[in-house]
């Protein structure tokens, strides 16, 4: 354990300056959607700029935090392995990929009424929707070379910078908003979401650049070694049939909102406006959660290329529990209070009691998907680590999708929205679960008997934390402020939860925690057959 108290300090730093900065870029991007709240409402105007919200939507998971990262982070950490680090690597792609992306951003603006008609085919009016789109087929280009340098820094395990970019995006978006909105209505959200993309390329570029300098001297120190032949096999293993599984991850995964938007356009004007909302608080929790993932999926990376079995399980199993902890509290947190947090955020301007319970309704619902939304970003880091593609992960997603599209299909008409968000949830649910089972088939055999036992203990701890604060939103007066009704239900929830933690605790090892970052259980053995990964094994 002592041995691991430096890496400890390391983690704990890198996922405290994350949480931060990107605690900062999610304060920006409510207050984004509060400006767009209080000036437009939930209306024609805001379903037509989400409508072409579905580009940067799309792309962001693509091309910065899902499929670049799965791509990139594992064939960096390789490459500085070797004594010409990564030079060579990003002097051949990335001039590439920024050529491919330019092309088809291109071809989007081009195509943008087609696009309109094919994503929401319900509009009264698709003119908006088509205008916005254009401007936000810019982010296809930008996004694309800001999560190139996302993924590199990371991999050298710097975060500051790659942490730093939605501060950076939302910043432009607010100031377009607030400068052009008079003249150009809701056309002046979508020149912010480009100006913004450009904007996170300009906040990385000088950690980026300083890193490539690096490799210079590690070759001169390694004595000029040739290693020409490494970097041509990772270019092979950046090669299409490599990344393609990956590619076809991530989109799937994406599909889901877009269902939502195709079968939510013949709803209701503002029916789009409410799913999204209340998607953007439940995704908070979320995010902050998968902070501890995007710290360590570089030593998860480093770990699968050198076949270290034990720190590959203790790494995997740490941040299940870690995870589910913290989207677990905040689901039991969300469900009681869901009509209070959107009247705190949104009930402000256009934004009216009607939309307020419309959209708290939705939230619930969506909450109870945020389990299974965090666990595929768990899962998905420990499949794809490995040099080697698979295809199980789309699979999977694509087995959830169709959950997804029946569901939302078969009672869209009878439950609205509401409809919507249930098939969401049970979807990306049934993902999660199959992914898991395939960590443990394919990469190593995570106890289920120690992660199951602190799984079932922490929804235990929600369902308590939970009833406790329904209990509370129900005593306090209605004339109680809300903020303060949300202060209260914070106290109680948290409160509740680790008590009912603690608990269910005495007498058993205890929940692994934020101990886990430290080392793994005291009683793991450091090899065995039965842990072993399967790196030869794909599907």
């Amino acid at each position: 354990m002592a041995s691991r108290k430096p890496q400890l300090r390391s983690l704990g730093r890198a996922a405290g300056l994350s949480a931060v900065l990107i605690g900062a870029g999610t304060a920006l991007g409510f207050a984004r959607d509060l400006v767009l709240a209080h000036r437009f409402g939930a209306s024609s105007s805001t379903d037509a700029f989400l409508v072409s919200w579905t580009i940067p939507e799309t792309v962001s998971p693509l091309l910065i935090e899902d499929a670049m990262a799965l791509i990139m982070v594992p064939a960096v950490t390789r490459m500085m392995l070797q004594p010409q680090g990564v030079r060579s690597l990003v002097r051949t792609a990335l001039p590439r990929l920024a050529l491919a992306l330019a092309l088809i951003a291109i071809t989007v603006a081009a195509a943008a009424p087609l696009l309109v008609s094919a994503l929401a085919p319900g509009l009264a009016d698709p003119a908006p929707a088509v205008h916005c789109v254009r401007w936000t087929s810019v982010t296809i280009l930008a996004f694309g070379i800001a999560g190139f340098m996302n993924a590199t820094l990371r991999a050298h395990h710097c975060f500051g910078p790659p942490a730093s970019i939605y501060m950076a995006y939302n910043i432009g978006i607010l100031t377009a908003i607030t400068a052009l909105s008079a003249p150009l209505g809701i056309t002046s959200a979508a020149i912010g979401v480009a100006c913004g993309s450009v904007l996170m390329v300009a906040v990385q570029v000088p950690a980026f650049v300083t890193r490539l300098r690096t490799p210079a001297r590690e070759k001169a120190e390694a004595g000029g070694a040739d290693t020409g032949g490494e970097a041509a096999a990772e270019a092979a293993r950046l090669s299409v049939a490599a990344i393609l599984p990956i590619v076809v991850y991530t989109l799937t995964r994406q599909a889901q909102v877009l269902v939502e938007r195709f079968l939510g356009s013949g709803l209701a004007a503002g029916s789009i406006s409410h799913l999204n909302y209340a998607q953007k608080v439940a995704q908070v929790p979320m995010v902050l959660s998968l902070l501890i993932v995007t710290v360590t999926f570089p030593r998860l990376a480093r770990a699968s290329a050198e076949r270290d079995t034990r720190e590959i399980r203790h790494r995997i199993e740490a941040d299940l529990v870690i995870v589910s902890g913290i989207v677990l509290c905040a689901v039991a947190y969300l469900t009681a209070f869901a009509p209070a947090i959107v009247q705190v955020l949104f009930q402000h301007g256009n934004f009216t009691a009607d939309d307020t319970e419309g959209t708290s309704s939705v939230l619930r619902v969506y909450s109870l998907g945020l389990w299974g939304q965090s666990m595929l970003g768990v899962s998905a880091r420990a499949l794809f680590a490995r040099s080697q593609p698979l295809w199980r992960p789309a699979l999977a997603v694509a087995a959830g999708l169709g959950v997804t599209v029946v569901t939302g299909a078969l009672l869209v008409e009878r439950a609205g929205t509401i409809a919507l968000a249930a098939g969401n949830a049970a979807g990306v649910t049934l993902s999660a679960v199959l992914l898991l089972a395939g960590v443990r088939a394919r990469v190593v055999r995570i106890s289920v008997a120690r992660v199951g036992g602190d799984l079932l203990r922490l929804v235990a701890a929600a369902a308590c934390g939970s009833a406790a604060g329904a209990v509370t939103a129900a005593v306090l007066s209605p004339a109680t402020p809300p903020l303060l009704v949300l202060v209260a239900g914070a106290g109680v929830v948290a409160s509740v939860f680790a008590a009912v933690l603690a608990a269910t605790g005495r007498g058993r090892r205890p929940a692994m925690g934020l101990r886990a970052l430290g080392g793994p259980a005291p009683d793991e053995p450091a090899t065995g057959s039965s842990g072993s990964a399967a790196p030869g094994r794909q599907q």
